[in-house]
């Protein structure tokens, strides 16, 4: 069983940064790949990033492709989303997620959720 809690969203302008954390219980944190979704209001929950166990690999959805840079830090049982250039567009709730040891990208096939945490963006 893991915990997920998010943290560090928040109001910013268009062009800005914000950097997200999700801080998860439990010792096996390092055996888990850790994703990063969004949802906006009326739309499905989709992929934003993810990363493999031992942070070693790394895969973004397109729209984030060089704004967005996932890292985890195993030691502190903690993943990390920092997110710059931001657009109006990136507003959503944003929700960290783990999965087993594979790599994979469909919001069903993770086993864990956290609550969530409010990205808004403004232009």
């Amino acid at each position: 069983q893991v915990q997920l809690v998010e943290s560090g969203g928040g109001l910013v302008l268009a062009g800005g940064s914000l950097r997200l954390s999700c801080a998860a219980s439990g010792r096996t944190f390092s055996y888990y790949t850790m994703g990063w979704f969004r949802q906006a209001p009326g739309k499905e929950r989709e992929f934003v990033a993810c990363i493999s166990p031992s942070g070693g690999s790394t895969y973004y959805a397109d729209s984030v492709k060089g704004r967005f840079t996932i890292s985890r830090d195993n030691a502190k049982n903690t993943v990390y989303l920092q997110m710059n250039s931001l657009k109006p567009e990136d507003t959503a709730v944003y929700y960290c997620a783990a999965e087993g040891t594979a790599i994979t990208f469909p919001p069903s096939k993770y086993l864990y959720w956290g609550q969530g945490t409010q990205v808004t963006v403004s232009s």
